[in-house]
């Protein structure tokens, strides 16, 4: 037997908490009967569960994607302006997998598909505050002074930044500069409104790592499976057994 959200997360179908609420919202059906009851316990393999009249497929296995996004593609499954989306960059995927967070239309780098609920609503949710480092290449060249502005926090409209590490990767000559900048929040665009706040626009941004994952070699527009011990890492570091 096992718990209901445990089963619909397992699925796929949103993360544990997610299906908490689907079931509190009266959208869960256990074999043709609603569940609102928190806890519920299955069979998974006797039992039909159905979300919204749906039926919920057997949990299938998971999987686990690093991808080097170009710039240009859509960090989401479907978009109704027609653009290209980071799934079309996939092959031989047999399961359904989604991004874990997302990356600007212009901005490339490392980016997570999974099909893992569980393990996507632990690594986006701010508690556990997961690293993301960029490589930023901005108008002008900022002064110490800048740079430890953008370190301490700035306020932005939507509110101000935790503190980040900043750090001056090179001077490019041409009236530009490489900046390295980890930040563990999730705000919208959030590295280069940080940059445009202290007066230098973002002319290429790049995400090189997340936690423990690292872009590595991996070309533009291709993508590999994690390793069992990168997956291992992720799990101890959100505390999922």
């Amino acid at each position: 037997m096992e718990r209901l959200q445990k089963f619909m997360a397992r699925s796929g179908v949103a993360s544990r908490r997610g299906s908490e609420e689907l079931i509190a919202q009266g959208k869960v059906r256990v074999n043709g009967k609603q569940v609102i009851v928190p806890g519920f316990k299955i069979d998974p393999l006797r039992d039909r569960v159905e979300v919204d009249g749906r039926p919920v497929r057997k949990p299938e296995k998971k999987v686990y994607i690093l991808l080097f996004k170009p710039a240009g593609y859509v960090s989401t499954v479907t978009d109704p302006q027609g653009r290209r989306k980071v799934i079309d960059l996939l092959s031989g995927i047999k399961q359904r997998v989604y991004p874990v967070g997302r990356l600007d239309y212009d901005s490339e780098g490392l980016l997570l598909l999974t099909n893992d609920g569980a393990l996507t609503y632990a690594l986006t949710h701010p508690r556990h505050e997961i690293p993301k480092t960029y490589q930023v290449r901005v108008q002008g060249v900022p002064d110490k002074n800048r740079l430890e502005e953008l370190a301490k926090g700035v306020v932005l409209k939507d509110g101000p930044t935790a503190p980040a590490k900043v750090r001056m990767l090179k001077n490019l000559g041409d009236d530009t500069a490489l900046l390295e900048i980890t930040v563990h929040e999730g705000k919208n665009r959030q590295v280069r409104r940080m940059c445009e706040h202290i007066g230098h626009q973002v002319l290429s941004l790049r995400r090189i790592s997340i936690g423990p994952l690292k872009i590595g070699d991996l070309q533009r527009g291709r993508y590999r499976h994690l390793t069992n011990r990168e997956v291992k890492m992720l799990m101890k570091m959100v505390k999922i057994s």
